[in-house]
């Protein structure tokens, strides 16, 4: 990598369409884990002007259209939209979920001859940094941090006459590899008709300011608000959001690579939301053992083969030989989808709450959710090397 360079991330809103699609079909995962922890689940949803549909493959107690009903009104109402476009109280919902195929089943159950496999095959990711304490890339972090701060202070009033879809957009200045200030920030922001961009602008510049390092935000001419001057119509009513359409932002915003799979709507079964969660938990462990200042995890998976067919470690010579940790993860942790599930307590309704603002860099809670946080794995690395 070069030592002197820029890099940039962005982040969307709880109200932006896709992530109004992700918390809607992480809602309804949560909702059938609730009734059954092993549920099988592959729910999309499709949002646009007052209409929501969601389709998909289900194995699982029944629940019924009603409920389903129920469950994508009071996620739209949460997120804020009561506008003539998109308001929860007038939106036509479709239900197209369906049962699972019997052949994906099939591959995925255990027997007597062989373990539960994979849900499907692909490639994993996981990677962290010491670029943050959350050991995250510093730009997703920023950008992240900027909407939750401006959109709390929206929802609780202090900010006033804006909306709830926004984006944001993070550039920061690297030094010797490692960030130093803000080039850029780029904040849209939904607001009301007749609020200028100048006062919106101003409203947000200091929750901006406060989510920053001291002396990192840019030059006023590199804080961009609103750039095309107005946004009155937003959420799914401005453009229609698709579950998944949002991994760059629900990972590393970029700074690693990406196995292409989303992971909203799919139950833990699935190695492309299970795996990617074990791969950061890895990493993340790997950094916080101080074995390597970043770290990039991979492993790859057949449908209905229960061991990873491959897992690839790189310290990105900054620390222990990738090979070598590889070799000691392989013994120490089980990687099968049921090994996953078990170590990090995945089958539980713990979804909806990681459908906005990155599915990484959170603090692990107390009933489960955001266990692949977790660092207890760092000491057993130091020991065994």
């Amino acid at each position: 990598m070069p030592k002197n360079f820029l890099f940039t991330s962005e982040s969307v809103s709880e109200g932006h369409p896709d992530k109004v699609c992700d918390q809607i079909s992480d809602s309804l995962v949560d909702a059938y884990l609730a009734k059954d922890p092993y549920s099988r689940l592959a729910i999309e949803t499709f949002a646009t002007t007052n209409r929501v549909i969601v389709g998909g493959e289900i194995r699982a107690p029944e629940i019924t259209k009603a409920k389903v009903d129920e469950i994508i009104r009071n996620v739209v109402k949460d997120i804020g939209y009561e506008q003539q476009g998109f308001h929860w109280q007038n939106l036509e919902i479709t239900n197209l979920i369906h049962e699972q195929s019997a052949d994906i089943a099939m591959g995925v159950d255990s027997n007597q001859s062989k373990d539960e496999g994979a849900g499907d095959q692909g490639i994993m990711f996981g990677y962290a940094c010491d670029e943050t304490d959350q050991l995250m890339p510093a730009p997703i972090y920023y950008a992240h941090r900027i909407l939750q701060n401006i959109m709390d202070a929206v929802r609780s009033n202090k900010l006033q006459n804006l909306g709830p879809d926004a984006k944001s957009q993070v550039t920061l200045w690297y030094e010797n590899g490692k960030p130093v200030r803000c080039e850029t920030v780029l904040v849209s922001i939904q607001h009301r008709e007749g609020i200028s961009q100048n006062q919106v602008r101003e409203m947000i510049r200091p929750f901006v300011e406060n989510s920053l390092p001291k002396g990192w935000m840019c030059k006023d001419d590199k804080f961009l608000v609103n750039p095309t001057g107005k946004f009155v119509i937003g959420g799914p009513d401005g453009d229609a959001g698709l579950t998944g359409r949002k991994i760059i932002v629900d990972t590393y915003g970029g700074a690693s690579p990406h196995g292409g799979g989303a992971f909203s709507g799919k139950d833990p079964t699935k190695v492309d939301r299970s795996a990617a969660y074990m791969a950061r938990y890895l990493a993340k462990n790997v950094v916080s053992a101080k074995l390597a200042t970043r770290c990039t995890i991979q492993i790859s998976y057949a449908i209905g083969v229960a061991k990873p067919l491959s897992l690839y470690v790189n310290n990105h010579g900054t620390g222990v030989e990738g090979e070598k940790l590889a070799k000691i993860i392989n013994e120490i942790v089980d990687l099968t989808p049921r090994g996953i599930r078990t170590h990090l307590g995945l089958n539980k309704p713990i979804y909806k709450r990681t459908a906005t603002y990155g599915h990484f860099g959170r603090e692990s809670e107390k009933d489960g959710g955001f266990s692949w946080e977790k660092t207890d794995l760092a000491e057993k690395l130091k020991n065994l090397l």
